[in-house]
């Protein structure tokens, strides 16, 4: 046997597993709602672990354990934002989306609700919002793509451009083929393989070392700045509110919250926020750990090093070659690959169902039946998946830096106007309108000229978001109110909400 059998192997079966899965799905999956949505089914578990795994991507095997080996400690506040709005978003967006997208004519996308919430007439509120989708979704799709395109060349040995059509082929295969409940169920199996992952492999890194007293003092003899969560007044306000702000992004993530809009009923969230943020916590905790503390690890194996020297993104697939035998090795970097699907194909499911459902349906085929709808989705989902991938084709693209720019983007450009139109009776279409397009528009142009040509260290989430919800108020003000049936419904679904704990 090969050093990379093993590997091999272990990853057949786990790809196997999960294509197998999209079959079965495919059989249950009888309409364009169940492709889209799998029926509003989701129970608690799937419901949290589906948004979960979708919402940490190969980022959290890759990107943010390669930030904490390269900057140390201080690059934690990303993971403590995080965690801040993953439960401010289960506890305030969850249960309020769930119910008014169902009672606003089961509305299936984001740019569904936001046009049947403000019963829009016009069709700017829809296109805005489906562009927005495709193309943030572009570049969040290509972040996976690269990552898998990584994991393949580090294992197998692979030239990039070959790496990148493997590690999409199997997650647009069984996309295409069950649409949202192969995605769902795929995910659940994924989540439980990436905790298992990122609680094992800090544990065997820090035995390794020594034990934890003795991996703090290698890393503080390395380098004390990186044990300072301040990185002795060098991070500053603006950094720590930068990291911080990533929490800001989880209001306007359109596959988060298409979890969300599936749940089997408002009664499911509670226990699946309960799940989902101790899946969440402890998964950070370990992606975390085993950055950190490979800082000690390759200090200690100086030999080894040259591994991640080129690319610190390899930290956690150079520790799982490095500590253990080829067969555990593969269960763990096929957690990296679950990772990588998981959210991929959320993000694929997303956008086909924007061009499905938001264009093709909302302009060109009014009438379309389901089985055509569920064929153009499924046409969309490859579509935009060869989009991602002409994105990633640059063997010098980095994960994380992909993944900010998205959810950045997302964030503020959703973010505000599913937090007011949730909870401001007074919200118009035109403030809704405007917030989308202020803040997708304030996030590029703060990127461009900012960060990248004045050296700006602020996140652009965060003038984004603010610049959004003021146009959102301002736009919603200077119009028209809404009418006495758009605010009835909005006073059902509150009162419906406080008489459920909301």
């Amino acid at each position: 046997m090969t050093a990379s059998t093993p590997l091999l192997i272990t990853f057949g079966i786990y790809l196997t597993l999960m294509v197998g899965i999209g079959f079965v799905a495919w059989r249950r999956t009888r309409n364009f709602d169940d492709y889209i949505l799998g029926g509003r089914s989701l129970g608690g578990y799937v419901t949290a672990l589906s948004a979960g795994a979708s919402d940490m991507s190969g980022w959290l095997l890759m990107g943010l354990p390669g930030a904490l080996y390269l900057g140390g400690v201080s690059e934690s506040w990303i993971a403590i934002g995080l965690i801040l709005g993953a439960w401010a978003n289960w506890r305030f967006v969850a249960g309020p989306l769930r119910v008014y997208t169902e009672r606003t004519d089961n509305a299936l996308t984001l740019p569904d609700y936001f046009t049947t919430r403000f019963a829009a007439d016009g069709k700017f509120l829809r296109i805005a919002s489906a562009l927005v989708i495709l193309v943030f979704f572009a570049i969040y799709a290509a972040s996976g793509i690269v990552a898998g395109a990584r994991l393949f060349e580090s294992v197998f040995g692979l030239p990039y451009a070959q790496a990148l059509w493997y590690g999409a082929a199997a997650t647009i295969l069984y996309t295409l083929i069950g649409g949202f409940l192969a995605v769902s169920w795929t995910d659940t199996v994924q989540a439980t393989l990436m905790i298992f992952a990122l609680i094992l492999t800090p544990v065997i890194v820090i035995m390794s070392t020594g034990g934890f007293n003795d991996s703090l003092g290698v890393i503080e003899q390395l380098d004390p700045a990186k044990l300072d969560w301040f990185k002795g007044g060098e991070l500053g306000l603006i950094g720590i509110v930068s990291l911080l702000a990533w929490g800001l992004g989880y209001f306007g993530q359109p596959h988060i919250l298409a979890r969300f809009m599936a749940a089997d009923s408002l009664a499911v969230i509670p226990q699946a926020r309960r799940i989902g943020m101790t899946w969440m916590i402890l998964c950070l905790a370990g992606s975390v750990a085993t950055g950190f503390f490979g800082i000690a690890y390759f200090a200690q194996h100086a030999d080894q090093a040259a591994a991640v020297s080129a690319n610190h993104e390899r930290v956690f697939i150079a520790l799982a070659e490095a500590l253990f035998n080829p067969w555990i090795a593969g269960v763990l970097l096929s957690a990296i690959l679950a990772a990588i699907m998981s959210t991929l194909s959320c993000q694929l499911l997303v956008c086909s169902s924007a061009l499905t459902e938001d264009l093709y349906r909302g302009f060109v085929r009014s009438k379309a039946g389901e089985r055509e709808l569920v064929w153009v989705g499924r046409g969309m989902v490859f579509m935009v998946a060869l989009i991602a991938i002409f994105i990633a084709r640059d063997p010098e693209s980095r994960v994380l830096g992909l993944v900010s720019y998205a959810w950045a983007g997302f964030g503020a450009a959703f973010g505000p106007v599913v937090l007011f139109s949730l909870g401001w009776q007074r919200m118009t279409r035109a403030g809704a309108l405007a917030g989308i397009l202020v803040g997708a528009i304030t996030v590029i142009a703060w990127k461009l000229i900012a960060v990248q040509m004045l050296g700006s260290g602020l996140y652009e989430i965060v003038p984004g978001f603010i610049a959004a919800s003021i146009a959102i108020v301002v736009g919603s003000l200077l119009s028209a109110a809404p009418s006495q049936a758009v605010q009835a419904r909005h006073q059902q679904v509150r009162l419906s909400l406080r008489e459920n704990g909301y």
